[in-house]
């Protein structure tokens, strides 16, 4: 019965070091991740995911406003509005060696940066930027919570054939095509002019796209670039057009490959 008793305690005490070992194992280093000027450090879609799923005490705050945030926002994150941090400063946790993490609408939106800066002034020892923001979280299908206006459709701003091509014809710098299709549709035909982002990584890519220009995407029939209009809004885009290849090669307009 001894010997079965010890076997027994044996058996525990290696499976509470295995899993202490795996614990360890899925911990994130935080100092792998790139320490900016500001004091804060930024972390990737796949560091965040793993700093949440790895059982360490984490904080994760959206910076937006607080609509952006009833919409969608990653699972588990509160809201703390960059422009009203005094009167929620009270969110942040006690302990301030936590790490805590902020995000926005992307590498183009500055909130989360700025809130940033005013935790480590509080004197937060841990904080971290994740850069690419809500629109790519979302993007490669990683937890979110979803209100319930998420799926609500919304009217997008459609361009003319006509219209685009006096638009391309004048050779103004002051907006951005962009085909959302595949790449092999697009080098098979697309509008002068054009930029390739395809739609399944379009707010991984839009860093490329001017916010002080006006941003006209397009694509076969109005499924995808509908999409891509949509995730531009959340990036805090605010020229937005729609146009549809098929209207555009109805109209005798020309098309190239390359």
């Amino acid at each position: 019965m001894k010997r079965i008793t010890k076997l027994l305690v044996l058996g525990c005490g290696l499976t509470l070091l295995l899993a202490a070992q795996g614990l360890a194992a899925n911990k994130v280093d935080l100092n792998n991740y790139q320490m900016t000027e500001d004091g804060f450090r930024l972390i990737d879609t796949e560091g965040l995911k793993a700093l949440l799923d790895g059982g360490e005490e984490v904080a994760v705050f959206d910076a937006r406003n607080p609509e952006e945030f009833q919409e969608v926002h990653i699972k588990g994150a509160e809201s703390l509005p960059e422009k009203k941090f005094a009167e929620n400063a009270h969110l942040l946790p006690t302990d301030k060696s936590q790490p805590i993490v902020f995000y926005c609408n992307g590498v183009k939106c500055g909130k989360s940066k700025k809130a940033a800066k005013k935790a480590i002034a509080m004197g937060y020892r841990n904080v971290l930027v994740y850069a690419d923001g809500m629109p790519v979280w979302e993007e490669k299908g990683m937890p979110i919570y979803a209100g319930p206006n998420y799926e609500e459709r919304i009217e997008t701003t459609k361009i003319a054939p006509a219209d685009l091509d006096a638009l391309i014809k004048g050779g103004a710098e002051t907006f951005q095509l962009v085909d959302v299709r595949d790449k092999e549709e697009f080098v098979e035909g697309h509008i002068t002019g054009a930029v390739n982002i395809p739609v399944a990584s379009f707010a991984s890519q839009s860093d490329v796209l001017d916010k002080k220009k006006q941003i006209i995407v397009y694509c076969n029939s109005g499924g995808r670039s509908y999409n891509a209009y949509r995730k531009l809004m959340k990036l805090g885009y605010e020229k937005i057009n729609q146009a549809i290849f098929a209207d555009w090669k109805e109209a005798g307009l020309p098309v190239v490959s390359n």
